[in-house]
């Protein structure tokens, strides 16, 4: 196949990948405040997918992790080519597809280092990656960010609930959080924008490496930063309805002093790793974050159930993305008809799955029913959090009669 045919094919695949990212990683910065109402859900992803395009132009770190790291490329290393970038590629939409349809907030960077490590072995050997690095920026940050978000998530929630104990027993309850809310989610959402959309921004750029339109080290082009920070943008408008419920009510039921706690936490934790090039994956680190204020509100309750599929999902999403990029791999090195093969049973997998999803369907008005703040049950459950001694009212002496 044609050297620019197949490097056009490549950058529309990423920047559809790009797409896909955006729709299931729209839960991260948005399920919180929608559970909770400090936003309604169309206004709440509307001002996601600003934030996200941008966040896109802030930093080119991950991006440089990616398209200089990951895969070893140029001088002293192992020249990936486009095609085997394609089947990645493949690997990665297709698992994301799979894990959006059941409503899992899996890992879409995982789901594209699988892609194109296993892209990779399957077309230029073992050696072609450098597994240190993955080791280094992408398989310990999946372990500790999550624990570490959870951790400040948890000592958030409980220091909000402290600090506002004075509200105990008034029929506001802690309802000012929902205000602190649509900047801490709006935080979250930036913080996405810088670090995801920089993943897709280094598969274009290692693309133009390899075949060699770029320079090898050199980071990605302004047109580039501008095309993904717009498909990331346009993805997450659109919505991740599904994924939207599962944190936002499947994990634990979300009040707004925990929603605070749980954004500030994510948008933290994931604007250090974007500093440090660490291409950590956002859905993690918001789950762990969910997880740790649900456990920090005492009273409130920690579905593991859900939180055990959701871990499922995070240890099988890069093998079996691998595998999906692998088989996509030896199927494209037959030729371009392999390629075209691949581009064909990928869509007819997409489209089998919006299919599915359609008979099912999650919308803005059914994803998540926020929980009201008036009335007693919820002035109750804030008071939950925090033990609070009970002191028995002083009696009135009565008055003598005339």
């Amino acid at each position: 196949m044609d050297l620019t045919l197949i490097v056009v094919l490549v950058i529309l695949l990423a920047l559809f990948f790009d797409f896909t990212n955006g729709f299931h990683d729209t839960a991260n910065a948005m399920a919180t405040p929608i559970a909770t109402g400090a936003m309604r859900p169309k206004v709440a992803v509307a001002l996601a997918a600003v934030l996200n395009l941008i966040g896109a132009f802030l930093s080119t770190e991950v991006a440089k992790t990616i398209s200089g790291g990951i895969i070893k490329e140029g001088d002293g290393g192992v020249q990936i080519t486009p095609t085997l970038i394609f089947a990645g590629l493949v690997g990665a939409i297709v698992w994301n597809m799979v894990t959006w349809l059941f409503g899992l907030p899996s890992s879409s960077s995982h789901a594209l280092f699988g892609g194109l490590i296993g892209a990779a072995i399957i077309g230029a050997g073992i050696q072609s990656v450098d597994f240190l690095v993955v080791l280094d920026k992408v398989i310990l940050p999946a372990v500790i960010a999550p624990f570490t978000a959870g951790v400040v998530a948890w000592s958030a929630t409980k220091l909000a609930y402290w600090i506002t104990r004075r509200y105990d027993g008034r029929p506001d309850g802690r309802g000012g959080f929902r205000y602190g809310q649509i900047f801490s989610s709006s935080l979250v959402a930036l913080a996405h924008g810088t670090n995801d959309a920089q993943k897709t921004m280094g598969v274009i750029t290692l693309t133009l490496i390899a075949a060699g339109i770029q320079p090898t080290g050199s980071g990605p082009e302004t047109w580039v930063v501008i095309a993904c920070a717009l498909a990331i943008a346009l993805g997450t408008y659109s919505g991740g309805w599904r994924i939207i419920r599962t944190l936002g009510r499947g994990l634990t039921e979300v009040k707004p002093a925990q929603g605070f706690a749980a954004e500030t936490s994510t948008a933290a934790t994931i604007l250090a790793s974007s500093h440090l090039g660490f291409a950590l994956s956002t859905t993690q680190v918001a789950s762990g974050s969910v997880i740790g204020s649900g456990l920090g509100r005492r009273g409130s309750s920690v579905r593991w159930g859900t939180a055990g599929r959701i871990a499922i999902g995070w240890a099988l999403t890069l093998p079996s993305a691998a595998i999906v990029g692998a088989v996509a791999a030896l199927v494209a090195d037959v030729g371009p008809i392999g390629v075209v093969i691949d581009t064909l049973v990928g869509a007819a997998v997409v489209t089998y799955i919006f299919w599915r999803a359609s008979r099912n369907r999650v919308t803005s008005e059914n994803a998540v029913k926020p929980v009201p703040l008036q009335g007693k049950s919820e002035v109750a459950a804030s008071g939950k959090a925090v033990k609070i001694e009970k002191v028995k009212p002083l009696k009135r002496p009565r008055r003598e009669s005339a």
